[in-house]
């Protein structure tokens, strides 16, 4: 009976030592305060299309423009103005950068001209601000609070390594059309590819001479 008024005695006394702490803090938590945050611009070229089709000229001023902004993953183009013509020539420009015109466009500032069409480059770009963050030190820690720099590492890397940064802020829905070659080629690889040590190794020593 006495060793367990004891241990009721240290246990309301622990009880007593822990701090409050702050409920609205996020670094309370497990979740990581370092997140990636997606930046988002628009660029916008307005090329002449008469008669529906690019002008002379403006394919190469369009290409110029393309390798200026360093187009690449992580950006979406999009043909704003009805000329069919046009849009394939953007779309075949835009595919020397392995991208591809997407439907739709987003609002800009002023009104296409008639006879003119507008191509616009949506970039996103992921970023952990801060980070490395180590401003706040980890010893003592009264409150059981994550490092400052906790989430950087992980968060860094999946944010450089994503290729649509814009799958960051919602996820992409699924279509209804599936392919069943591609879903299996990974573990048909598997079942009928030769293992790599097959046909025999050759001894080698790992001792020094």
């Amino acid at each position: 009976m006495r060793s367990k008024l004891i241990l009721i005695a240290l246990g309301t006394t622990l009880a007593g030592c822990q701090t409050a702490g702050q409920p609205d803090n996020p670094a309370m938590g497990a979740a990581a305060v370092n997140v990636p945050v997606v930046t988002s611009a628009n660029y916008v070229f307005d090329a002449a299309a008469p008669g529906g089709a690019l002008a002379p000229g403006e394919s190469d001023r369009l290409n110029g423009w393309f390798q200026g902004l360093g187009l690449g993953y992580g950006d979406s183009v999009y043909v704003d103005g009805y000329a069919p013509g046009a849009r394939a020539q953007v779309a075949s420009i835009a595919g020397r950068y392995g991208m591809l015109v997407t439907s739709g466009a987003p609002v800009t500032a002023g009104a296409v001209q008639p006879g003119a069409v507008r191509v616009i480059v949506a970039r996103r770009r992921a970023v952990v601000p801060g980070c490395p963050n180590w401003s706040v030190k980890s010893q003592p820690d009264w409150d059981n609070k994550t490092m400052s720099n906790y989430g950087c590492s992980v968060n860094t890397n999946i944010a450089a390594m994503v290729a649509d940064p814009e799958d960051l802020v919602h996820g992409r829905e699924g279509t209804a059309v599936s392919d069943t070659q591609a879903a299996t080629k990974a573990v048909d690889m598997y079942r009928t590819k030769e293992p790599t040590g097959k046909g025999g190794l050759q001894a080698v020593s790992t001792k020094g001479n």
